[in-house]
This record gives C-alpha cells, sequence and structure tokens, in this order.
C-alpha cells in the first residue's frame, strides 16, 4: 500500500521525534533557519499575490493555495520547524526522549527559524521586492504586519491553537505518505485550511510582521502608509514579541501538544497495550 496507517504514523513520529530530540544543538539551528526561511518564502508569496486584491475573501483563498507549498518542503528537505515539533512531546510520554531534549529542540529550533525569518525579511526589504505597484505591495506588508501586532492575546492565543492543530495534522498526514506527491499533498491541504481560515502561525508571523517592520525603516515606503491613512503606532518590536508571538506560539504549542497526545494515546499507547495482553489459549 502508498500509506501507512494511523497507529503506524504515530509510532513512527515517536521515533522521529526521538531523533529530534537527540539532535545537535547546531544542527536544529541551521536546519531551522532553513524551515523558516521556507515558511517565510510562503509569506512572500501570499503578500504578493494578494496585495492588489480588493476583496478579502479571494486574497485569503489565493494566499491558501500557495502558501503551503512550504510545509510540504519543509517535509522533504528534513527541515526542522517549531510548529511540527510540538509533537515531540508524544515521545516525552513514550519515555523516548526527556523534558529536557524536547526543551532543547524547541529553543534552538525556534531560534533558527527566528534568524532563517528575519533574514528573509529584511533580504526583501532593502532589495526592493516591495517595490511592486508603485509600492503597494510594500504598504500591504505593512498593513499585515499592523493586524497582527494589534491582536488581542487572548484570541491570539486560540487562533495560536488551531493552527497548529491543522499544521501538525497536515505533518502526520504527510508521513503518512510513501511518494513525494503524497507528503506533499498531505502537508498542503491543512495548512491551506488554516491560512483561509486567518488562523496565526508563529513562525509565518516572524516574516510577516519583521518584513512590516523592515519596510518602515524605509521613508518612501513609510510615506506610502501614510497616505493611505494607516495607523502604525502599533508596529513595533515589542509588541512584535510580545503582542503577537508571545499568545501566538503559546497557542501553537498548545494545540500542537494536544492534537498529537490525543492521537498518540488513542493509536500507538492503545495499540501497545494490546500487544502486551497475553494471547487466549
Amino acid at each position: 500500500m502508498g500509506i501507512f496507517s494511523a497507529p503506524e504514523i504515530m509510532e513512527n513520529y515517536t521515533e522521529l521525534g526521538k531523533k529530534k530530540a537527540e539532535s545537535p544543538w547546531w544542527k536544529l539551528f541551521l536546519l531551522g533557519i532553513v524551515a523558516g526561511l521556507l515558511i517565510g518564502f510562503g509569506g512572500v508569496v501570499s503578500n504578493t499575490a494578494g496585495h492588489a486584491m480588493d476583496n478579502a475573501s479571494i486574497a485569503r483563498i489565493a494566499g491558501g493555495l500557495i502558501f503551503p507549498f512550504g510545509l510540504g518542503i519543509v517535509m522533504l528537505t528534513g527541515a526542522e520547524l517549531f510548529t511540527g515539533n510540538c509533537m515531540i512531546f508524544t515521545s516525552v510520554l513514550a519515555k523516548k526522549a526527556t523534558v529536557a531534549s524536547l526543551l532543547k529542540n524547541w529553543l534552538f529550533v525556534y531560534l533558527g527559524n527566528l534568524v532563517g525569518s528575519l533574514l528573509l525579511a529584511l533580504g526583501c526589504a532593502v532589495s526592493g521586492q516591495f517595490d511592486l505597484s508603485g509600492g503597494a505591495l510594500a504598504v500591504y506588508t505593512i498593513k499585515v504586519a499592523v493586524n497582527k501586532c494589534s491582536m488581542e492575546f487572548g484570541p491570539a492565543v486560540i487562533l495560536g491553537f488551531f493552527c497548529n492543530v491543522l499544521v501538525c495534522l497536515g505533518v502526520l498526514c504527510s508521513l503518512s505518505a510513501k511518494d513525494t506527491v503524497g507528503r506533499i499533498l498531505g502537508a498542503y491541504i491543512p495548512v491551506a485550511f488554516f491560512v483561509i481560515s486567518g488562523f496565526e502561525h508563529s513562525i509565518a508571523n516572524m516574516y510577516y510582521i519583521a518584513a512590516g517592520l523592515f519596510a518602515m525603516t524605509n521613508p518612501a515606503y513609510a510615506a506610502l502608509a501614510a497616505e493611505t491613512g494607516l495607523e502604525t503606532a502599533n508596529l513595533t518590536w515589542g509588541n512584535f514579541f510580545t503582542a503577537n508571538l508571545l499568545p501566538v506560539t503559546l497557542g501553537n504549542i498548545l494545540g500542537g501538544v494536544c492534537i498529537s497526545v490525543i492521537l498518540w494515546c488513542c493509536h500507538t499507547r492503545t495499540a501497545a497495550q494490546r500487544d502486551k495482553q497475553p494471547v487466549p489459549r
């Protein structure tokens, strides 16, 4: 067959999580940079495609159709993505990884994702990539960043929770396939759902918000934003971390841990219990 069963997927990820938890910090950091770039590329493309669309629904659908390829490439290249790695908690439950090794993975992968996202955002800002449509792309990029920095803490946590339920399901669906096309499609559909729904992904936001902040350092872009009446007071580095990344990251962790633990308990753990039962004579 071309796919793994649900118990097989969870068992495979538990073993994969063990390897991820045992990886050296420098490898996690470097592969985290790669994943930050790949997810950020999805942000670049979705902003570029949607900046001239007046209909918000169509813009979201366009973003949902093109953004998800980032996770598919992450899965194929073995890059390290913080949100997907929230499922390593299943390896801790299976006693194949420690809490300390889990936290090490999360820390260095998160930092790598952040560095990759910042490098991409800075590169786009200084290279003139935001010049498209007479600078309209720059204004749109700033607008997206402002909206994300203006969120209330509670809603940001909830939107982050739902987002990572879908991202982790995308990882598992990708791992269910044994061929390249199946692995990409497995990752594609759940991520398309979260983008179109408007849920919040901490690593994607590292690009979206940083891009807006870097765009605002360009006087021409800042002037264009002011001309449109865009209020940018909330777009600060402080709000980047406290108003968005903090609550969204917490939500991502909760969502990823919850869905992966439920699936692990229902599939891997129960299967292990059945295996331990004596065979009737």
